[in-house]
């Protein structure tokens, strides 16, 4: 700019001296003039372009993806969460297990668009947002989504819910098959509220841990260690089934268990791809990383299995399934292929000796093994995500990554959702037991969930 005005001031200098030297003089520099014009003319429409580029603008293939990621996470949690539940009850509380995830599921959504959404995204506390989109307040079909700008609110709104939904749903497997369904719902709407929106705030709503340079790509700490330690305060608090550790309290259909499995699994594409919040790269890669931690945690178990109890089952297979699912969400994006097999192979014996070694120095009924999976995955993909993102190991981390500092930062992650989970969930179990109880009756146990909870039965002989 400087050096177009010194050119158009000696321009106009020499026209006004006149005479043959300022006619020799003159043409070239009007040339140069002219030709800064143009420079500068082009340098504002590339910056008017750039910024043009940068305003948030719909993407068709963007919301496409969502759209699709959003009804896969459904499909994790009805039917595959549930029917993977239901397997693994005795046939007398099946329809107690399918009724409690189909009912926490459909509460939860709810509640997160009448406040969840806002107290999650809505603003920039430590450990909570705001009141400004309550009710979905202020959004609009045309609205565009403050952490997703290539594709509407309302779709990240849904995106949102069913992460939320399915956290609470994860819980009651820890105390499957003694507890009341009137319980379960007011716990679940207690925990949502004070454990889940905070955990999910802190971690993606730029709070206390995003502030900190946490790594959880899809929910290692949000979804699965917050819903691991709300299981095992559970599993303590309700207390043993009638029968725990004297009878075979084994699962009444390991076929429904396979097939929820693989429910889990097609859906958690949606749960860590789409987490990528687009159709791009780092959905590809994510996807990816959750086939093959999976894969290698599946054969890790199984091998496990072999070696300390002399056969493989299908149960440890599909166990062992979702424990690299658990354990690859905090890293899919941030890991590369090769790390996220090292990541399922360390998951699948973590996961073996928390819900078996782990689970008997515990001394809890958790029923389905909450956190001996999602609890004992959770904090091991939270802390190796710190170690598999470094740039040298094929992850995404940027060139002067350190891995001792992400790991500690990873660590300090899990700790705090370890300590405010497990305070809040304590106190919410408290406040439901004085409130209407936390168990049936002995009877009602021995009779089945099914019948005394709900008046039906999955099966008539």
């Amino acid at each position: 700019m400087r050096k177009l005005i010194a050119v158009l001031w000696a321009a106009l200098a020499v026209s006004f001296a006149g005479g043959a030297f300022a006619q020799d003089t003159a043409a070239p520099l009007v040339e140069a003039a002219t030709e800064a014009v143009s420079a500068v003319v082009a340098t504002a429409e590339a910056v008017a372009e750039a910024v043009t580029e940068a305003e948030p603008t719909l993407d068709s293939g963007d919301t496409a993806w969502m759209l699709t990621s959003t009804m896969l996470v459904i499909l994790m949690t009805i039917p595959g969460l549930a029917l993977f539940y239901g397997g693994l009850a005795r046939s007398k509380n099946m329809l107690s297990v399918l009724m409690q995830v189909f009912v926490i599921f459909s509460t939860i959504t709810v509640l997160w668009a009448i406040y969840g959404f806002s107290l999650t995204f809505g603003g920039e506390g430590t450990f909570y947002g705001s009141f400004d989109y309550v009710f979905l307040k202020g959004i609009t079909p045309d609205t565009l989504s403050a952490a997703l700008p290539t594709i509407p609110e309302f779709v990240f709104v849904a995106f949102q819910s069913t992460f939320a939904a399915i956290t609470c749903a994860l819980i009651v497997g820890a105390f499957a098959e003694r507890v009341k369904f009137s319980a379960v719902l007011l716990f679940a709407v207690l925990w949502f509220t004070f454990s889940y929106i905070p955990m999910a705030h802190m971690v993606w709503g730029g709070g206390l841990l995003a502030e900190d340079g946490a790594l959880d790509f899809a929910g290692g700490t949000v979804v699965h260690i917050n819903a691991g330690i709300a299981g095992l305060v559970g599993a303590y608090l309700v207390g043993k089934r009638i029968g725990y550790g004297r009878e075979a309290l084994t699962p009444h259909s390991l076929t429904l268990t396979m097939v929820g499995a693989s429910l889990l699994w097609v859906g958690w594409f949606g749960f860590n791809a789409g987490s990528a919040g687009a159709a791009d790269g780092i959905a590809g890669l994510a996807f990816i990383n959750t086939i093959l931690a999976t894969g290698t945690a599946t054969v890790a178990w199984i091998v496990g299995e072999a070696l300390f109890k002399g056969k493989p089952s299908m149960l440890g297979a599909a166990s062992g399934a979702v424990g690299g699912l658990v354990a690859v969400t905090p890293a899919a994006g941030f890991i590369g292929p090769m790390g996220s097999i090292v990541l399922g192979l360390i998951a699948g014996f973590a996961c073996l000796w928390g819900v078996s070694g782990l689970k008997r120095l515990l001394g809890a009924d958790d029923a389905f093994d909450v956190f001996g999976v999602h609890g004992v995955g959770g904090i091991v993909g939270a802390i190796l995500t710190g170690v598999f993102a470094a740039p040298w190991l094929g992850g995404t981390g940027a060139d002067d990554f350190s891995i001792a500092a992400q790991v500690w930062v990873q660590v300090k992650s899990v700790i705090v959702t370890i300590v405010w989970c497990g305070v809040v969930s304590l106190i919410a179990y408290k406040i439901v037991d004085v409130l209407i109880g936390l168990r049936v009756s002995e009877e009602e146990e021995r009779e089945g969930l099914d019948i005394t909870s709900h008046g039906e039965t999955a099966y008539h002989h």
